[in-house]
């Protein structure tokens, strides 16, 4: 094996370990994960996809991470047509029984995704999960299974670009010029971005949200 071969080779075995480390983190605490963000509300998010999507109801929204099943309930409740996409197995069973939907169990980073198929990816509090050497990748994957002129929904903790494991789980914490960059290069357009939680001073609101069109 030459040093390439090697060095690529820890890459990988690097990559299934922060994915299998984040997902058994998730399903051994899928009960109290579900407990604590149930009533979390983000229809702030919600309707900062919609509003941009310019398909006619019901929609077709690919929930990337649904985790427990909360969000799917709800773009159900606005009439539109979701699909659940989680890689914990535990997330996939219970957003099957509270939603409804149809749900995917995808690691992030094997994705196995129809060409433009959705009006809409709504990745809220999950692509962080993805480690900054695939994250291109990964972004330039949703933007295929996109319809053309599709729109991509992302909030994350934002950062000062680093990462690393916190508590369990592996993150990347991006500032909002380097999302920029990973989201024009993957062939996005911006439409809008916010921090959250709203109302709050700059440094109270650790979550930055965005909205991206596919670009023509």
């Amino acid at each position: 094996m030459n040093e390439s071969s090697s060095k690529q080779g820890e890459t990988d075995e690097s990559m299934e370990r922060i994915s299998g480390v984040t997902i058994a983190h998730y399903g051994e605490r899928a009960d109290a994960f579900r407990e604590g963000t149930w009533d979390h509300d983000v229809s702030q998010n919600i309707d900062a996809l919609l509003r941009h999507i310019e398909g006619t109801p019901p929609l077709r929204i690919l929930d990337f991470g649904c985790g427990p099943g909360r969000d799917l309930k709800a773009f159900v409740a606005r009439g539109h047509a979701p699909i659940g996409l989680d890689g914990t197995a535990e997330f996939v069973q219970m957003a099957k029984t509270e939603s409804g939907c149809d749900v995917w169990q995808q690691d992030f980073l094997k994705l196995e995704l129809p060409p433009a198929y959705f009006d809409g990816v709504f990745a809220n509090a999950s692509l962080f999960h993805v480690p900054a050497a695939e994250l291109l990748r990964v972004l330039r994957e949703l933007q295929a299974t996109l319809k053309p002129r599709g729109v991509l929904f992302a909030s994350n903790p934002r950062g000062n670009d680093e990462e690393g494991w916190n508590r369990g789980r592996y993150g990347s914490y991006h500032t909002l010029e380097s999302w920029r960059r990973y989201m024009h290069d993957a062939g996005f357009v911006e439409l809008e971005h916010y921090y959250r939680p709203a109302g709050l001073p700059r440094d109270q609101q650790p979550w930055l949200a965005s909205v991206w069109r596919k670009a023509d």
